[in-house]
């Protein structure tokens, strides 16, 4: 699934600025959730601790999905931040977040605490080219999370995994980039 919102500025220096609240608010993953309600989102650092910083390579996320959560991710489902890049030139830039499913970070199982097995991820990307700026989501191998979890995480991985398939989780991504670049 790709996800994709834009605006045109009337100017590149207003377009920078868009660009930079807009990377601003990309970071700013705990305030998330104002922009692609239902869902909300809790940054967690490498060493399991709440947070209200800027998210770094190696954080984890914890998603609230409303409805029943993962009995791994102990009622949520959890990602872990694979990598944060950014590039720019005269003309270009661009910042991106990837994450992956991941087990619960204060949980001694490696069992995967997410609707999708390891291999999915979604990488979150802000860009700026001349006047106009993208907010966008790329979802890559996503496939139903049925491994090693338990009969009810197993079912309910299948319902959440089988209803992302048929779009109903565009809206929440569609509000999410639509928000970050909100004036």
């Amino acid at each position: 699934m790709h996800v994709q919102s834009g605006v045109a500025a009337e100017t590149e220096a207003h377009a920078k600025l868009i660009y930079q609240r807009s990377v601003e608010r990309l970071l700013n993953v705990n305030a998330w959730g104002t922009y692609s309600s239902p869902s909300k989102f809790q940054l967690f650092d490498e060493n399991r601790n709440k947070t209200d910083r800027l998210v770094e390579e190696g954080d984890f996320i914890r998603i609230d999905i409303p409805g029943l959560g993962t009995e791994a991710g102990m009622g949520y489902d959890w990602v872990r931040v694979e990598a944060i890049g950014r590039a720019e030139d005269e003309n270009y830039e661009w910042t991106a977040i990837r994450v992956r499913p991941s087990s619960m970070p204060c949980s001694k199982s490696e069992v995967i605490a997410h609707f999708l097995d390891k291999d999915a991820t979604s990488t979150f990307k802000v860009s700026r080219e001349g006047y106009l700026v993208f907010a966008e989501e790329f979802a890559r191998n996503e496939t139903t999370n049925t491994n090693g979890v338990g009969l009810l995480d197993m079912a309910r991985n299948f319902l959440v995994g089988a209803a992302a398939k048929l779009g109903v989780s565009y809206p929440q991504w569609k509000s999410l980039t639509d928000g970050l670049l909100q004036n």
